[in-house]
C-alpha cells in the first residue's frame, strides 16, 4: 500500500492506494484490509502569493518568466489592454486586463519568475 496526497475541487486529501499488477492486487505486508481514506489535510495558513485586498487581481495563468511589463502603476486601461509578458515553454503570452480600471499596483518586475496563479497586478 502506497499514500500519496491529492487535491481535489481546492480540498487537500491522503489516500492509501493497493498496487495492481496484471490485475491482481499485490498482497499488503500488514494483514489489514483494503481501505482508502479521505482524511482531509490542514493547508498552511499564510498564502505563498501576495493577495490583493481590494480591487481586482490579475493572475498569472501559467508557470513562466515575466518578459515584459506593459502597464505602470495609476495608469488608466481598458479591458483586453495588456498588462505584461509572459514567457512560457519559449512562446511569449500576453496577460491582459479583464476590466477597465485603474492600475493600483504591479506585483512583478521582468525577470521574475511566476507561478500559475501568482499576482501580477491589481486593478481599481
Amino acid at each position: 500500500m502506497k499514500k500519496f496526497q491529492v487535491t481535489v475541487n481546492g480540498n487537500t486529501y491522503e489516500v492509501d492506494v493497493e498496487e495492481i499488477t496484471n490485475g491482481v492486487v499485490q498482497p499488503q505486508v500488514a494483514s489489514q484490509p483494503a481501505q482508502v481514506q479521505s482524511t482531509p489535510v490542514q493547508k498552511p495558513a499564510t498564502p505563498s502569493t501576495p493577495v490583493a485586498v481590494d480591487g481586482i487581481s490579475v493572475e498569472a495563468p501559467m508557470q513562466g518568466k515575466i518578459v515584459a511589463l506593459k502597464v505602470t502603476q495609476n495608469q488608466k486601461i481598458q479591458e483586453g489592454d495588456v498588462i505584461a509578458v509572459l514567457e512560457a515553454m519559449k512562446m511569449e503570452n500576453e496577460i491582459v486586463a479583464s476590466s477597465a480600471g485603474t492600475v493600483a499596483s504591479v506585483h512583478v518586475a521582468i525577470g521574475q519568475s511566476v507561478d500559475a496563479g501568482d499576482l501580477i497586478a491589481t486593478l481599481n
